[in-house]
């Protein structure tokens, strides 16, 4: 049996048994349920997941590995990297291809602070060099940041304060990014590929806020904070202090609309052009996201 996109004519042979880690988060469980529905063979791994494995706990990481053929790799973004130490294991193991979820611009200087960019070129080094098939995956900032994430509770509350100002981001839907996963993990013709992942178009904030207002029929208000204050409202609300200075300067490129610019990994990888935002919203909406 062969797994294909419809939209590729390449395909391979079904990959054996797929380890997903993070395989209850935003990518991750998608993953799963995509490969899943295409028979694969699928451990979905982490602390809640059916497959225990911890970051922190590398003695969780050789019974994952057990047996499997593939993995989608999503390491925490700490400085030093675990996923260095996980990828020289899961090659001993005699995993066969991995799928690295990285990030947008970790590789132009200036884009991140070393504090978020670090940790995933310390991962894309260790796939690139683990002398078994490779494939990167950087996205931008994912849509799902406003239905599930870190923005939702300011949309419901009818008001989302950001140190993001004016500028724009080119939002990608965490369903492209898991089918450009999939595709990598079943298909061939993406080994040593890297696809920069984006959506179609660049957003503000305040555009974000009037597609889900066109589908809610609510709108929430934008309201821009400097980044100094944003960080405190964090540790406020009980983020330490050291993760809410992170997530402060993960937010900058937004502001100087370096997030801004299209891609093209997603047509690329699956011969489509990625989901417009609105398309994204209405689902979100159907699904309940912001009732």
């Amino acid at each position: 049996m062969t797994y294909t996109d419809s939209t590729r004519t390449d395909a391979t042979t079904a990959p054996g048994t797929v380890l997903v880690l993070g395989g209850t988060g935003k990518t991750g469980r998608r993953v799963v349920a995509l490969l899943r529905e295409l028979g694969v063979e699928t451990r979905a791994a982490s602390r809640s997941g059916d497959t225990p494995f911890d970051w922190s706990d590398p003695d969780t990481w050789q019974p994952a590995l057990d047996g499997a053929d593939a993995v989608y790799v999503v390491g925490p973004e700490s400085s030093p990297s675990p996923t260095p130490a996980f990828v020289e294991r899961a090659v001993a193991a005699g995993v066969r291809r991995l799928v690295l979820l990285s990030a947008r611009g970790v590789d132009a200087p200036g884009h991140f602070s070393d504090a978020v960019g670090a940790p995933h070129r310390e991962s894309e080094a260790a796939v690139r060099s683990s002398g078994v098939a490779w494939t990167i995956l950087r996205p931008g900032w994912f849509a799902q940041n406003f239905s599930e994430g870190v923005f939702l509770d300011g949309v419901r509350a009818g008001e989302l304060a950001l140190p993001t100002g004016d500028g724009t981001a080119s939002f990608i839907d965490a369903d492209d990014i898991a089918a450009v996963a999939v595709a990598a993990l079943t298909e061939d013709g993406h080994a040593g590929e890297v696809y920069e992942l984006s959506g179609p178009r660049a957003l503000s904030v305040a555009d974000v806020l009037d597609e889900i207002a066109k589908v809610t029929g609510v709108r929430a208000a934008y309201v821009p904070v400097e980044p100094s204050a944003h960080r405190a409202a964090l540790v406020a609300q009980g983020m330490p202090e050291e993760e809410a200075a992170v997530w402060t300067e993960a937010m900058e490129p937004i502001l100087t609309s370096r997030e801004a610019p299209l891609t093209d990994g997603v047509r690329r990888a699956l011969g489509r052009p990625p989901r417009d935002f609105a398309d994204f919203a209405r689902d979100a909406a159907a699904a309940g996201a912001w009732a």
